[in-house]
């Protein structure tokens, strides 16, 4: 189910994950469309999508899917490839920023979260906890080596130097596996999914309060 479930019966969790995914959404599309501008292709500009606005990022479909199914997705951003300036290797590291935002959203929730632990009231730890664990799924999430994810197109552009066979063969018969398994997991309630992402998604976690506190007890000597 959807997080639409959360609206009657707690409702501040259905309002943090709102807004958590609005922000991270949108800031995981506008990355990807500014470093797509650093590297030369404008049309992410052209199109009013580098912008933090979530009117120019959120789908209708998506966000219906998202409330009331759990998965879902934003517009994508457009990029024309020919554009950049290195258009194979430009492309993989406009597709890697996308979850690299993510990733560094989630730093930093971590570390607000551990700056303000002596004094957070339950509302602000609720909302760091949920902000924390959205971006890190998004960017385990992103990162899977299937079109239409970032990962797929990541994975796909590396190895289609080599093995341009493969590369294809992800094209093709990757989105078809994803929906296969998201499909799955819809009508069985047994996330596969889940179970591929959710080991990636606590060491992420993990490994970034780790580097977190090491960081503040290091800071704390002086």
């Amino acid at each position: 189910m959807g997080i639409i479930r959360y609206l009657d019966t707690d409702p501040l969790l259905f309002i943090s994950l709102v807004i958590c995914l609005i922000f991270s959404l949108c800031f995981h599309e506008y990355s990807h469309g500014i470093v797509a501008y650093y590297f030369g292709d404008d049309t992410a500009y052209k199109y009013g999508r580098l912008t933090l606005n979530p009117f120019a990022h959120l789908d209708i479909m998506g966000s219906i899917l998202i409330l009331f199914i759990g998965i879902g997705y934003a517009k994508p951003v457009p990029v024309n490839q020919q554009r950049l300036r290195n258009p194979k290797t430009d492309i993989i590291k406009v597709a890697a920023a996308g979850p690299i935002s993510n990733l560094i959203l989630c730093f930093i929730g971590i570390l607000i979260f551990h700056l303000l632990k002596a004094n957070i009231d339950n509302t602000v730890s609720l909302f760091l906890q949920i902000f924390i664990s959205i971006n890190a799924a998004l960017a385990v999430f992103n990162l899977l080596p299937v079109y239409p994810l970032d990962g797929g197109q990541i994975f796909g552009n590396i190895i289609s130097y080599k093995y341009p066979e493969y590369s294809n063969y992800l094209l093709e018969y990757g989105p078809k596996i994803l929906f296969a398994i998201i499909l799955f997991g819809i009508i069985t309630g047994y996330s596969i999914l889940w179970i591929i992402i959710s080991p990636a998604i606590n060491f992420i976690i993990t490994f970034f309060e780790s580097i977190i506190i090491l960081i503040i007890q290091f800071l704390n000597v002086f």
